[in-house]
């Protein structure tokens, strides 16, 4: 009985994180429990210090029903965004604002035998420095690119641990429950919760980064396919331009449109002449490279302008293929690149009328993330919070109490 009040509770808090503010009713609705069990557990949990009551809701007509949040500094997730090249690490709150400064550091994963052990060695690292309690803190949520097996724990592209999940090993390295999950998946979980799709049904959430990830929503939940691995866009062989792919073919959409084939061909032009305010880019460095593509193009220089407009008419040439098979309501452009902003639309738009039926297409909106580079890190919060009434039941934890409801 104890651990299924917990287990209540712990649901009440997932929607109120998700949803900011609730009423009874809503969160009656919500849980699938009664009015009266939810109402006695609120006022449980308000005088417990982990719910308070926010002022009631703006007239409809009738009684206005008091308002209900979760207290921000109640609890806290640890959050993990990883790319091929980059992880960052942050600490955030029960409103997703974050506690002190997001650690980055380079952490390739290629061809880097010690990665797993690296990343554990970081998360110990920022946790003893983080500032909070251990108790405090109620997961570890990890955002990872490659093929991840959510239920086996098991990342088959990087991270190599055997058969040995990475969750099992990285609980006993840092003594906290973990979660992983694709990159793209994460990033179109924190757009579909908290985002630009927010509330939307049927949603494609690009990820523009070193790849072309793909999140999406069907029917009003994330959808990941049967072995979780649905979503990889960047692999549909689109070019006949016989170069070679990061998964081993050729021809992959991700060959003519991520962001280091945008620092490439920058740099190529540059050596061959190019007029550009660019200048000493190199391939050392992809993040600062990309960045200060971005950066011109924003700031108008042409060269730059252009990278990003034959590049995003290439990624438009694969959305139409994803308007013909899935017909969204709604297509994010989020992650690093989404930085560019409407530099993506235009060309974009084009590629789509060209490609695309236009009966098909005509209802499709096409929106930049408001969230955008920080949509993994949200996305990765959320995952832990997406676990909370089941996430560390039996695993040490007091339940019941402000820290761990």
């Amino acid at each position: 009985m104890f651990d299924k009040q917990v287990a209540y509770k712990r649901n009440i808090a997932k929607h109120l994180y998700f949803a900011g503010e609730l009423s009874c009713a809503d969160l009656s609705t919500l849980t699938g429990k009664s009015v009266p069990l939810t109402a006695r557990l609120l006022g449980e949990l308000v005088n417990e210090g982990t719910v308070v009551e926010k002022g009631y809701a703006l007239s409809t007509g009738g009684r206005r029903p008091q308002m209900y949040s979760l207290r921000p500094d109640l609890m806290y997730m640890v959050s993990v965004a990883m790319d091929q090249l980059i992880t960052r690490i942050a600490l955030l709150d029960m409103h997703n604002n974050y506690i002190g400064e997001v650690q980055k550091v380079e952490l390739p994963l290629a061809n880097n035998p010690d990665a797993l052990q690296q990343l554990a060695l970081h998360l110990t690292q920022f946790i003893a420095q983080a500032g909070v309690p251990t108790d405090k803190i109620i997961g570890v949520g990890i955002g990872m690119p490659g093929f991840v097996d959510v239920v086996k724990g098991v990342n088959h592209s990087f991270l190599n641990n055997g058969q040995v999940s990475l969750v099992t090993y990285l609980e006993s390295e840092i003594n906290l429950p973990v979660v992983i999950d694709n990159d793209s998946s994460l990033v179109a979980l924190a757009e579909h919760k908290l985002g630009t799709a927010k509330d939307r049904q049927n949603v494609m959430v690009l990820s523009i980064g070193w790849g072309i990830g793909l999140g999406m929503v069907l029917n009003g939940a994330l959808f990941r396919g049967h072995n979780g691995f649905a979503g990889e866009f960047s692999h549909i062989p689109i070019f006949m331009n016989n170069k070679m792919c990061s998964c081993g073919k050729s021809g992959c959409l991700e060959t003519e449109t991520s962001l280091v084939v945008v620092a490439e061909r920058a740099v190529e032009g540059l050596k061959s002449g190019r007029v550009s305010m660019l200048q000493g880019l190199t391939l050392d460095d992809m993040e600062a490279t990309s960045n200060a593509i971005m950066e011109a193009a924003l700031k108008g220089d042409r060269f730059a302008i252009e990278l990003f407009s034959e590049t995003a008419y290439n990624i438009g040439r694969g959305v139409a293929t994803l308007i013909h098979l899935l017909n969204p309501e709604l297509i994010v452009l989020s992650g690093r690149g989404s930085v560019a902003g409407k530099l993506w639309m235009a060309p974009l738009q084009q590629a789509i009328n060209e490609h695309c039926i236009p009966k098909i297409a005509e209802d499709t909106e096409i929106k930049i993330s408001t969230i955008g580079y920080q949509a993994e890190i949200i996305g990765a919060a959320a995952l832990v919070m997406e676990h909370y009434d089941t996430l560390s039941l039996g695993k040490g934890k007091t339940a019941g109490n402000h820290q761990a409801v």
